[in-house]
């Protein structure tokens, strides 16, 4: 399955992180490989790479927090017809947000940017945390899709991404 990876860098801030883009194609293969869900030959994902403030006013408009996230995600199909769709949404991190949550975990920035990446994806693939099965579900999932390409257990010692 090949999957269609169109990568955005919009703030500068996101050059402090070599290779952000590689590393979110290597994430992002993976996880649509191995996140258990049917999806079309060529999907599309898109990735933009925002400061604080964009990612702020999004989440103003969108969910009514006029406050920065680590990531959003914006599903472009319903989780029942992903098989199907061409498109299968954005996925927006904040450079500010992630190097801070990264800085007060003590992992590096890469690794916290794939575990954001993956997250942001299982979103676009239907998945969420709002109570405590689903949440189990999710996170056991990104634990192995970040073991597939070398990176430890996010959730050991620290809190589960922000809702997206």
């Amino acid at each position: 399955m090949t999957l269609e990876i169109d990568i955005e860098r919009v703030s500068p801030l996101w050059a402090a992180l070599p290779g952000v883009e590689a590393l979110a194609e290597r994430v992002l293969r993976a996880a649509a490989s191995s996140g258990g869900v049917a999806l079309r030959d060529g999907a599309e994902v898109s990735v933009r790479l925002v400061d604080d403030n964009d990612i702020r006013a999004l989440n103003a408009r969108w969910r009514g927090l006029d406050e920065p996230t680590n990531v959003l995600s914006f599903p472009a199909a319903q989780p029942g017809g992903l098989a199907g769709s061409p498109l299968l949404g954005d996925i927006v991190l904040a450079y500010e947000t992630a190097e801070r949550e990264a800085r007060e975990q003590g992992v590096a920035l890469r690794d916290h940017v794939a575990h954001l990446i993956v997250h942001g994806f299982l979103h676009l693939l239907g998945f969420d945390h709002r109570d405590a099965e689903k949440a189990e579900r999710m996170e056991a999932l990104e634990i192995r899709i970040l073991e597939e390409v070398g990176l430890a257990n996010p959730y050991v010692g620290t809190v589960a991404a922000d809702e997206s």
